[in-house]
């Protein structure tokens, strides 16, 4: 069942948006050669909850950290340890707060030191398919005009799509109906109305898009083992179109024909 959000719910989740949003900016400062992603999941969860959130994912399934921290062909849910940054490595880091029992979720990939080209381009179009996935979340559209902005832009440049993992609603649970696939067609599927609130969130591959789950249960990796990179937002859909709720300061915005709604108020410094 969709779970349409009154703007009361979506001012909640706004609050908790900017929680994560501070938390991630922190690491995306942090982040450099010769860290481990453990100390970077315990500088999450410690301004986590010094801003009065609980990490959603700590203990969901049975996960036992704040973040996942996924790095080159790892696509997505890497789990923190004792895995030391190197210069070259494309970081994923994907993180979620629970304020007020609802639930905000956004991730972004950074390069490590000096990247390749290769590595910033996909980045790049991987933060523009969010992007222009997301300036589609308006009423009126469906689910599939998300999907198939996203893999157009991917695929316009050669990229994969990873088709076994997608977006999901998002509320008082962290996955929540409906899903959101990186894929489809416009005009299909579930119809778009004000008061939805979905986590978008591209995992674009350098390759093929098959992807597997390591033994730990957790990391998806890509088959090929050609790198990956993966953007998250969570949205509301509300009068004035799609608003970011986990908008962080310096965020990517504009390109091309894609302008999203900003209000001033709602960047996480």
């Amino acid at each position: 069942m969709i779970i349409i959000k009154s703007p009361r719910e979506i001012e909640i989740m706004r609050r908790g948006g900017k929680i994560t949003a501070r938390a991630l900016s922190l690491l995306l400062r942090s982040a450099r050669v010769g860290m481990t992603t453990r100390e970077l999941d315990r500088m999450a969860e410690k301004s986590i909850r010094e801003q009065g959130g609980i990490p959603t994912f700590k203990g969901y399934n049975g996960y036992a950290a704040s973040i996942c921290a996924s790095v080159n062909s790892e696509v997505v849910h890497g789990v923190p340890g004792d895995y030391v940054l190197r210069e070259g490595d494309i970081l994923s880091i994907d993180i979620g707060t629970t304020f007020e029992g609802y639930v905000s979720d956004t991730a972004v990939s950074i390069p490590i030191g000096n990247v390749s080209e290769d590595a910033l381009t996909l980045m790049r179009v991987t933060q523009e398919c969010l992007m222009r996935g997301i300036a589609q979340m308006r009423e009126g559209n469906c689910l599939g005009d998300i999907g198939h902005a996203i893999q157009e832009h991917a695929q316009a440049h050669g990229y994969g799509i990873v088709r076994t993992l997608v977006g999901h609603g998002v509320g008082r649970k962290m996955h929540e109906e409906p899903q959101v696939p990186n894929y489809g067609k416009p005009g299909q599927g579930v119809l778009l109305k004000r008061g939805l609130c979905l986590a978008i969130e591209p995992m674009v591959t350098q390759g093929a898009h098959e992807v597997k789950t390591l033994k730990d249960g957790w990391t998806v990796v890509t088959v090929d083992g050609k790198l990956a990179a993966h953007f998250e937002h969570t949205v509301a859909l509300t009068d004035e179109g799609p608003r970011i709720l986990t908008l962080r300061e310096n965020d990517y915005l504009e390109h091309d024909d894609v302008v999203l709604y900003r209000p001033k108020e709602e960047v996480a410094a």
